[in-house]
């Protein structure tokens, strides 16, 4: 082999170890032993996991509030505390009564005082009736009377036929007067008890709505469940601001009516809720299963359902800093007696996706003659 041989057969040898031969790119170093390394390709699957931190929070609860009694404010006499389990009809918070029992006796008296108006009425109508009923006797004899005076006129003289004929007159004028007065005392008896009979009505209804106000004054609870005490609004004299937190209602507080002062949670519904990034929504869909993890009861792992994924984000327009958040809810698939609202819970959603690699076997050994070919060729030109 001469020279020039020489340096063409340098030259492949640096293009093979190279791994720039025409045909030959796939060779390794290791071409020299006629190994090639190979894989095996697997089908599988491929799991997705969201993690997320979320809040338990019951879907039915109740809210007990001040009744709606006018009068000003009503003082607490007694409340139960938050976390304490309580049944359905079962007294959960109590108002002092004593001014809704004062109104009550007010009522009361004037209920009695109408009902003494009424028989009074009565009674001087009936004695009005039957004066009337004399004075109309009366008047209707003396009428009669001056008739047959003056069917005498004939014997009588001129004079006295002419006083006989007023006199006629003058009874008939009082009977028919007589008779428009016991009308108009007809009706003012009846307007008299009328307004006493509206008197007895109006304390009637008093004496029933204070006794409906005083059954008010308990509250009791519509449904099984836990007690939880409200923050009061009146602790502030009525100012309030941004990231306040306002002190619970307790025993001796004054409330306004219709101030929300406790809340049942029916612990036998409860869910999760949770918000998820703009990144994770695309990975979460309703009936997809979940691992829960509840912070207040370490080593216990339960299993849930997603149930609702929010379509669009609770971003604030106000806020460009702000990121996207998806609200998420999740039920369990078994509730436990332990759980709490306001426990806080982390979420781990699965999402499994079969791979799709497919692997061919002849196009395979047909690339590793190949490439065995090529190192061959390399081998002998060397």
């Amino acid at each position: 082999m001469n020279l020039r041989h020489r340096e063409i057969a340098s030259l492949l040898a640096a293009l093979v170890v190279a791994g720039v031969t025409p045909g030959c790119r796939s060779a390794t170093v290791r071409a020299a032993d006629g190994d090639i390394p190979t894989a095996a390709v697997q089908q599988g699957d491929l799991q997705i996991k969201v993690f997320a931190t979320g809040e338990l929070r019951s879907t039915h609860s109740s809210t007990l509030s001040a009744p709606a009694i006018a009068g000003g404010t009503l003082q607490i006499v007694r409340l139960a505390r938050t976390g304490t389990p309580v049944r359905a009809s079962e007294i959960v918070i109590e108002f002092d009564p004593s001014q809704q029992q004062y109104s009550q006796g007010q009522a009361h008296s004037d209920l009695q005082q109408a009902e003494q108006e009424i028989v009074k009425a009565k009674a001087d109508a009936a004695v009005q009736t039957a004066e009337d009923q004399t004075a109309l006797l009366k008047a209707k004899y003396a009428v009669r009377q001056a008739e047959l005076e003056v069917s005498k006129n004939e014997l009588l003289s001129q004079i006295d036929a002419q006083k006989n004929l007023l006199a006629l007159e003058e009874a008939k004028r009082a009977l028919t007067q007589l008779e428009q007065d016991i009308k108009s005392h007809t009706a003012s008896n009846e307007a008299a008890l009328a307004l006493s009979k509206e008197k007895l009505n109006k304390a009637r209804l008093a004496m029933q709505q204070a006794e409906r106000n005083i059954q008010n004054m308990t509250v009791k609870s519509p449904i099984d469940g836990l007690v939880v005490v409200r923050g009061n609004p009146n602790s502030t004299g009525g100012m309030f601001w941004g990231g306040m937190t306002l002190p619970d209602f307790q025993v001796g507080d004054q409330a306004n009516p219709g101030n929300i002062v406790a809340e049942v949670v029916d612990i036998g519904q409860i869910e999760i809720a949770a918000q998820i990034g703009e990144t994770d929504r695309a990975n979460l869909k309703a009936g997809q299963k979940a691992e829960v993890q509840v912070e207040a009861l370490p080593g216990h792992t339960f299993s849930g359902t997603i149930a609702t994924v929010a379509a669009m984000s609770n971003h604030q327009f106000w806020d460009d800093n702000a990121q996207r958040k998806f609200d998420v809810s999740l039920h369990l698939d078994q509730p436990d007696p332990r759980l709490r609202p306001g426990f806080s819970a982390k979420l781990t959603a699965f999402r499994r996706e079969v791979s799709r690699l497919a692997f061919d076997p002849a196009r395979s050994r047909l690339r590793a003659r190949r490439q065995n070919a090529c190192v061959r060729r390399a081998q002998r030109r060397l």
